[in-house]
């Protein structure tokens, strides 16, 4: 995979932004890199991709892209890159530009493996709500979108009075309940494990803290259906590489659940990563990071096919009007357009 990674790398250098650098796209006839393939297992996914639709690399060179993030009110794409503490932004105008360091370590250790932000999310105010690494907590970003800096409010950091371990991914509701997940990822051997297993919370505007589930390996991606009666989420274990669906009560409590689709099989070299981040178009189908590339899921659990970007590929989200699939995939920003 590494040896891969540099020779797509190579060969992008003179169609990406990287980022070191920041360049304005203004050639109307200006065309990105196109990679990887689509494999199509069922009609439907015509509905989503059309026959022509190509995966652009559309920024590159970090150390492993994260966490996409549409913002409306900029047409603009933030991500993370989690390993160095940062979050960037893209727009089809001004190509790449940083636009918070640090993003989630505040402290002085230089030998942490994932210290940076991971998924990112905006409450009903327009404000950045981020799961930080580093800090093994979610918290708001205290300035605005426009004008970002690393000053930051904890909402969340422990249950129970125990620390949590790296919240990875999240979710708001239209209720304003906050749904997020705690794999271990963002510890180092040098850090203590205070719980004893991954949770899944949900965070209530009140600020009382839920715990949803503790019997995931490693809970990952996390997403709600467009009538928020199930709760998606996906897990990073490369012996039970699941995506499971569970049934929410109209409180935020989960009545049930169950497999949505076992992608264990899928996993091998030639399908590089594991169940990761994911984002429910407004049809409900799941569009899901994990072996190969992003997987398109129907709501029933059938897999129609995949977007495969020949990267580990972490995370993806749409724009504003499902024009475009944003991926963060390893070192690079891609994307896909959308039927």
């Amino acid at each position: 995979m590494k040896n891969s990674k540099l020779f797509l790398l190579l060969i992008l250098l003179s169609a990406c932004a990287n980022p070191n650098t920041s360049s304005n796209i203004e050639d109307e006839d200006f065309e990105f890199q196109s990679v990887g393939s689509i494999e199509r297992l069922d009609p439907d996914l015509n509905i989503f991709l059309p026959e022509d639709a190509k995966i652009e690399v559309i920024a590159s060179g970090f150390e492993w892209s994260e966490g996409p993030l549409w913002l409306e009110d900029q047409n603009a794409l933030i991500f993370s890159d989690v390993p160095t503490n940062k979050i960037w932004k893209w727009t089809e105008k001004d190509s790449l530009s940083l636009f918070l360091e640090p993003s989630g370590y505040l402290g002085t250790e230089t030998n942490k493996k994932e210290p940076g932000s991971n998924g990112l999310a905006l409450n009903a105010s327009g404000q950045l709500i981020i799961c930080q690494h580093g800090e093994r907590r979610v918290a708001r970003m205290n300035t605005s979108l426009s004008d970002p800096k690393p000053d930051f409010i904890a909402l969340a950091s422990t249950y129970e009075g125990k620390k949590f371990n790296s919240p990875n991914d999240l979710v708001f509701n239209k209720s304003g309940q906050l749904f997020f997940n705690d794999p271990p990822y963002g510890l180092d051997p040098w850090n203590t494990k205070e719980l004893d297993f991954q949770g899944v919370y949900r965070l209530d505007p009140d600020g009382s803290l839920n715990l949803l589930l503790d019997t995931l390996s490693r809970p990952n991606g996390i997403g709600l259906s467009p009538d928020e009666s199930t709760l998606y989420i996906a897990q990073s274990d490369p012996e039970k590489a699941r995506y499971y669906a569970f049934d929410l009560g109209e409180n935020g409590d989960i009545l049930g659940g169950n497999i949505l689709l076992d992608a264990t099989v899928l996993i091998g070299s030639e399908n590089p990563g594991l169940p990761d981040g994911l984002a429910v178009h407004s049809s409900g189908t799941l569009f899901a990071s994990g072996p190969g590339g992003i997987l398109v899921i129907s709501p029933e659990g059938k897999h129609l096919g995949t977007i495969k970007t020949g990267q580990g590929t972490a995370n993806c989200a749409f724009d504003s009007d499902e024009n475009y699939l944003y991926m963060t995939a390893d070192a690079f920003l891609m994307r896909i357009k959308m039927k």
